[in-house]
């Protein structure tokens, strides 16, 4: 069946956008190729909406080559108050530092269709974009025409709320999937493996994030979607919260059926992942129904890393979350590690491990870091 590519009004920005878009962040340090051929390959089914929040300079360059010609074809989600220090994702509310990594991705692309408020989950991220000068900065590359449109990133309802009270966003990238939306809101979405998926979490959507779909609908902030797969534990009969895993479609359909949804954003890192995610369009619905899953509930991701940086910065730059992939991917068949792996793991530019601890404070999931980190040395090594 020939795949034809639905589009959604993002809220009171006027702009459509693809329902499945292209998030970009597990393109980061793939050789250029490869970048190239999962753009063409979205092009090719006529997704027209990139999130790009990766602060680090080989990735823009290599994004801007592979579209060439093609930038008016897409819109960009560009983020603003992602730096890269130490060549560790980070967070800056810093003014100097903000404007530093912001023009030099406006400088790459020319404009940006969406200019993201950065990862605002908490009270102290709140205040440092909406009680100092980084909004009004914000507000002035919109009246200069260097972004369209003012947007934010978040994983917490209620912060969420906050922001879209002030007024000045018109839309949010937010964390959707049948497992974030089921905890209470007073758990961090990184947060609630520390007591588990037991039946009493599990009890219907949460009220608060029922009202953030209600706000954002009534406001008309339109949304895209990250973490659709739940860093794939969704998708993994081992790790998923339910009796059973989920597909990717269901994943897809669940995160589209929610109020004020307008596009879904999977990091894939391939042409052949962004042709199976399209296949969404042509497989029969019954396969895109997700209620049967959802009815049945066990525990849990606790000790289970989910990839999602929350451990960094590391004091002797260890690429925790790349460990853990190669790790993660090791430990299924222990007897045959191949070479590859091995070259990759050595390829990681680190230090050893000085056991300071941190990573395992910061660590929502309660992953032994240290322990594993170790293990790792030992397979890989």
């Amino acid at each position: 069946m020939e795949q034809i590519m639905q589009y959604r009004q993002i809220g009171k920005t006027g702009k459509k956008a693809s329902v499945i878009g292209l998030g970009c962040e597990h393109l980061d340090r793939k050789p250029y190729e490869q970048v190239k051929e999962t753009i063409d390959a979205a092009l090719a089914h006529d997704v027209n909406l990139f999130d790009v929040f990766m602060p680090g300079e080989e990735i823009r360059d290599h994004i801007v080559k592979a579209l060439g010609n093609r930038r008016k074809d897409i819109m960009i989600q560009g983020h603003i108050g992602a730096t890269d220090i130490n060549q560790q994702y980070d967070i800056s509310r810093d003014l100097p530092t903000v404007k530093k990594y912001f023009e030099a991705l406006l400088r790459k692309f020319g404009y940006i269709d969406f200019g993201m408020l950065f990862f605002i989950d908490s009270e102290e991220d709140y205040k440092g974009v909406f009680e100092t000068g980084f909004v009004t900065y914000v507000e002035q590359l919109k009246k200069q025409g260097d972004i369209h449109h003012i947007g934010f990133s978040s994983h917490s309802p209620v912060t969420a709320m906050k922001v879209i009270e002030t007024g000045v966003p018109e839309m949010m990238l937010f964390s959707i999937n049948p497992a974030f939306d089921m905890l209470p809101a007073e758990y961090y979405v990184f947060d609630y493996s520390e007591k588990g998926f037991g039946s009493d979490l599990f009890r219907g959507i949460d009220p608060k994030r029922a009202e953030l779909y209600r706000i954002c609908t009534q406001k008309q902030i339109g949304i895209t979607v990250m973490k659709a797969f739940g860093a794939t534990k969704l998708l993994s009969a081992e790790h998923t919260p339910y009796a059973q895993p989920l597909t990717v479609h269901q994943c897809i359909h669940y995160a589209l059926s929610r109020p004020a949804v307008a596009s879904v954003l999977p990091g894939c890192q391939t042409a052949a992942q962004m042709h199976d995610v399209m296949q969404y369009f042509s497989v029969d619905d019954r396969k895109k129904d997700y209620a049967e899953v959802l009815s049945r509930v066990r525990n849990d991701f606790k000790g289970s890393c989910v990839y999602c940086s929350h451990c960094q910065p590391c004091p002797v730059e260890i690429d925790i979350a790349a460990i853990h992939r190669l790790l993660d991917t090791a430990r299924l068949d222990l007897e045959h590690i191949s070479a590859s792996m091995q070259m990759e793991y050595a390829a990681l530019a680190h230090a050893s491990c000085v056991e300071c601890g941190h990573c395992e404070v910061r660590c929502p999931f309660g992953v032994p870091v240290i322990q594993n980190v170790k293990e790792a040395e030992v397979l890989l090594g």
